[in-house]
């Protein structure tokens, strides 16, 4: 067994497959920008928005790829890194390509109005409050260390990657949610966002203190790599946060009217008109 009881990786699958998958959404992203700078040649797709999405890519393979996958199946700082990479750094970069914002600008009307419809939806509005996302990001991070289930996933190929899967997507959500330029069902106002991030901010670095310390955690490593995973996982998790508390200030937009999410109200409306007409992001 490694060091840290992960299953030993390297295998062509495990390197091909993350690879051909990332290529994928890659092209997928760069087609959709194709069709959203068709259908509308004066607004286009900004460049910006591409290049982040590429830059989560690359973050997610540096992750994924050896040699950060290898190391991760040897080493506790291993994991520590791609957790990183996983949780926190490719999900900014992927809420501030505007992914969501996308699709609607490149989908066929009725596509976008199911789009939009699912957004509406009550278990969309609960999943994307803050309290939430930041439960399942951050929260979730005292359950894998402070209880067996750590060591359990390091058996378990399988388990391995839905661990992966957890990260990515709970990590975007949160992400999303606090800096995203995505229309959010509940996203609360700017302050309040703040608030949530300074929240994570000291959950994060209690979590790695406590590691660090050997208070609770079970984790099965040696106490160097233990203690090495904690200070990346500060440190790293510091970069990080204060990244997204930048994302958060410079995707800020005033509020403007709105009836309800996604419409906004005409002033022919307001005055007693047809009704509020659809946003297109």
């Amino acid at each position: 067994m490694p060091a840290s009881g992960h299953p030993s990786g390297g295998t062509l699958l495990e390197t091909l497959l993350p690879a051909l998958v990332l290529t994928a959404a890659a092209c997928a992203y760069l087609v959709l920008a194709r069709r959203a700078r068709r259908a509308n040649p004066a607004r286009g797709w900004s460049r910006r928005r591409t290049t982040w999405f590429l830059t989560g890519v690359l973050l997610l393979g540096l992750a994924l790829l050896p040699p950060v996958a290898s190391f991760s199946h040897e080493d506790f700082r291993g994991h520590m890194i791609q957790h990183l990479l996983i949780g926190m750094y490719a999900p900014l970069a992927f809420a501030l390509s505007a992914p969501v914002t996308l699709l609607l600008r490149a989908l066929p009307p009725a596509r976008g109005r199911q789009l939009t419809a699912v957004l509406h939806s009550p278990a969309a509005r609960v999943i994307a409050r803050p309290a939430v996302a930041l439960t399942l990001s951050t929260g979730s991070l005292a359950l894998l260390y402070f209880t067996p289930l750590y060591n359990a996933t390091t058996s378990d190929p399988a388990a391995h990657w839905l661990l992966h899967a957890h990260f990515l997507l709970s990590g975007f959500l949160f992400a999303y949610v606090i800096a995203g330029p995505d229309p959010a069902p509940a996203r609360p106002g700017v302050r309040a966002r703040l608030v949530y991030l300074g929240v994570a901010v000291a959950a994060h670095a209690v979590i790695a203190q406590l590691i660090y310390g050997g208070f609770w955690a079970d984790i099965h490593a040696p106490i160097s790599q233990v203690q090495g995973g904690a200070e990346i996982m500060y440190y790293g998790g510091d970069i990080a946060e204060l990244l997204l508390a930048a994302a958060l200030v410079a995707t800020w937009r005033p509020d403007r009217p709105r009836a309800a999410f996604g419409t906004v109200v005409p002033k022919a409306a307001r005055a007693g008109g047809t009704g509020p007409e659809p946003l297109i992001p």
